[in-house]
């Protein structure tokens, strides 16, 4: 299957490549100039150059694919309002979505987030029959992805787009080379966590999201949404494994969801009067205060999503930092 992927240099696209690559598909990768493509050149069959903005870059890079994964976003949460986000993740988004119709492409598998989805509990996890709860953290990124997930749903349902929705949770694993989600590892490492707030989160290893994402091309139900879920944890619990599995001292203070917001609340207060980027804005505070916990039930059982434990992903992200010198950046 010729496959077309966006965001292929990204965490999760460079895991998808070597995903895709050992099922024997032929990977178009849609870069970006600019950016650096030498970690993934060897899982590449075909580069296409562009931009989500440019329709007909789209258009021209998509034809005689099979099919499309749209996994490129701007994940950008500072400041919590910004016009970028909203215009690539939305506009650049309906642009696939357009290139997709008008190429006639058997498939797209749009990759949105969990978070657009309503969270739970340990013991009743969120699950794709949830609403949309995030809206109360005021952020373009999950306000934009949502927006995007009703209209490919709607084009989907309405018959007008072969779309599979997969909506990852917090994923680690290899190739984090920007970094993004280690940058929590990185911070437990150094030891800069002053405590843990009272919130949790779900984690999945990259790996198993990108072995459902490449069944999705044949799996599971055209209009259907899919959560990518792994392990549910507390604060308490993942600063306590990262650390572990780092060689550092792991934080040991509960920090109030009052004292938590109102950190960030300050920050945020000052990165503008300042200008700089706040380490925890009052969007951060908020988030770290819920307790982001899914389930991936339906992903396992139409997708046959595997489920590797928490530490595992964890181990694998920390030696891959490890081998590439990640802790002593700066």
């Amino acid at each position: 299957m010729r496959v077309f992927v966006t965001g292929a240099d990204g965490f999760l696209g460079s895991n998808l490549l070597r995903e895709l690559k050992s099922r024997g598909h032929e990977v178009v990768a849609f870069l970006q100039k600019s950016r650096s493509h030498e970690h993934i050149e060897e899982f590449i069959d075909e580069k296409q150059f562009g931009d989500l903005l440019d329709p007909k870059s789209l258009i021209d890079s998509t034809k005689n694919c099979d099919a499309v994964i749209h996994t490129a976003a701007n994940t950008d949460i500072w400041p919590p309002r910004k016009e970028i986000v909203r215009r690539v993740n939305i506009e650049g988004s309906k642009n696939v979505v357009r290139a997709v119709q008008e190429n006639g492409i058997k498939r797209l598998v749009y990759v949105g987030t969990a978070n657009s989805f309503g969270p739970g509990t340990k013991e009743s996890p969120g699950d794709e029959s949830r609403p949309y709860a995030a809206a109360k953290y005021g952020l373009d990124y999950m306000d934009s992805k949502y927006e995007v997930h009703q209209f490919v749903e709607a084009e989907a349902k309405a018959g007008r787009l072969p779309a599979i929705i997969v909506n990852p949770t917090f994923m680690m694993g290899e190739h984090d080379s920007k970094p993004g989600p280690g940058e929590m590892l990185i911070g437990i490492y150094h030891q800069k966590a002053p405590g843990y707030s009272p919130g949790g989160r779900n984690v999945v290893h990259v790996k198993d999201a990108c072995v459902a994402i490449a069944n999705a091309l044949e799996m599971g139900r055209i209009g259907e949404s899919y959560i990518l879920a792994g392990e549910n944890m507390d604060y308490k619990e993942l600063f306590g494994l990262m650390a572990e599995i780092v060689g550092s001292k792991a934080p040991t203070k509960a920090i109030p969801g009052w004292a938590t917001v109102l950190f960030g609340t300050v920050l945020s207060g000052l990165s503008k009067i300042f200008g700089f980027r706040p380490s925890v804005s009052r969007e951060m505070a908020l988030i770290s205060c819920d307790t982001n916990y899914f389930t991936s039930k339906k992903a396992q059982e139409e997708l046959k999503m595997p489920q590797t434990s928490a530490r595992i992903a964890i181990e694998d992200h920390h030696r891959w930092f490890v081998e590439h010198d990640y802790y002593n950046k700066k």
